[in-house]
This record gives structure tokens, C-alpha cells and sequence, in this order.
């Protein structure tokens, strides 16, 4: 009987845990245009999330994507959206993105080119880690974090440009970044 109580706790909490990761952000999953999506039907906003090594070639996000004839603002990229997608040659992120979240691009080794945004406040934790085909970024003026191992082991980098709105720097953002003049 024991054994069954704690299964069936542990069970309740794992699934209240999954519900907390999504809370905000809704359950529903979609498809448009070729990219998923989680959505915030209350706010009208979207986020990009992932599909493991799904995405490959140029993507370009749109500002706004259309699903049930409701138009969503797309407003992040989420954590692990792009993770591993190693097919990935160039991301063009639209000026309604404020926040690129953890992982987002973690070991996306095809990746050359990435456009951030004016829109973009935050670049979370381990965001481009192993990115080893990016060869220069600029950070915009809008940003003001760059997280921990943000750009961690992007071999391929040799410039950086930081400008002085960034007021935090996490620890081994651009660790491993041996290219780096």
C-alpha cells in the first residue's frame, strides 16, 4: 500500500511539474509555416520551440504567424528550440523577439549567420554553446544579459561585438572560443 502511495505522489508531482513548465505559454503545440510554435492564447503571443533536429537550411522568423484564423505576435525563442539542429545554416529573427532563451541554438554546428534583432533584452545560458560554424556576432544595443556559456566553444568565432548597454555577462559565456582576436 505504501508503494502505491508514493507512486501515485510522485506521479502527481511529476505531472504538476509539466504543467508549471508550460505555465504562460499554454500546452498547444503547432505547426506554421514550417516551424512550431507554442502559443498564449490569453496574450495573443508565440513562442518558437523545438522539434528535435528537425529545422535545416535558412529559416527566417516572421513577427506574426496566423493559426485558426487568430494572429499571435512572436515575441521569444525558447529554450532548446533549435537544439542539435545541426542542418541549420541561418536563423533571421524578426524585430518582435525580446528574449532568445536557454540552449535555444546548443550545438547547432551548420550555423553561420544569425540576425539578432534591436528587439532582442536577453540571450539566455548555453543560447549559441558549440555554434563552431558562427564566425562573428554583434549583440545589439537592446541587449543588457548575456548569459552563462551563452557562445561557450563557438571555435569558429573571431569577432565579437559587445555594446555598452550589456550590464551582465555570465560566467564562461565565451569560453572555448579559441578564434576570438
Amino acid at each position: 500500500m505504501k508503494q502505491y502511495k508514493l507512486t501515485f505522489v510522485l506521479t502527481m508531482l511529476m505531472s504538476m511539474v509539466g504543467v508549471h513548465a508550460y505555465a504562460g505559454w499554454g500546452t498547444t503545440k503547432v505547426q506554421v509555416d514550417g516551424l512550431y510554435y507554442y502559443l498564449d492564447e490569453e496574450n495573443g503571443e508565440a513562442q518558437v520551440t523545438s522539434k528535435p533536429s528537425y529545422y535545416k537550411g535558412d529559416i527566417e522568423i516572421f513577427d506574426d504567424i496566423v493559426y485558426k484564423g487568430n494572429i499571435y505576435c512572436v515575441t521569444s525563442i525558447g529554450n532548446y528550440a533549435f537544439q542539435h539542429c545541426t542542418g541549420l545554416t541561418s536563423v533571421t529573427i524578426p524585430n518582435s523577439v525580446t528574449s532568445i532563451g536557454g540552449s535555444a541554438f546548443d550545438g547547432c554546428t551548420g550555423l553561420t549567420s544569425v540576425t539578432i534583432p534591436n528587439s532582442v533584452t536577453s540571450i539566455g545560458g548555453s543560447a549559441f554553446d558549440g555554434c563552431t560554424g558562427l564566425t562573428s556576432v554583434t549583440i545589439p544595443n537592446s541587449v543588457t544579459s548575456i548569459g552563462g556559456s551563452a557562445f561557450d566553444g563557438c571555435t569558429g568565432l573571431t569577432s565579437v561585438t559587445i555594446p555598452n548597454s550589456v550590464t551582465s555577462i555570465g560566467g564562461s559565456a565565451f569560453d572555448g572560443c579559441t578564434g576570438l582576436t
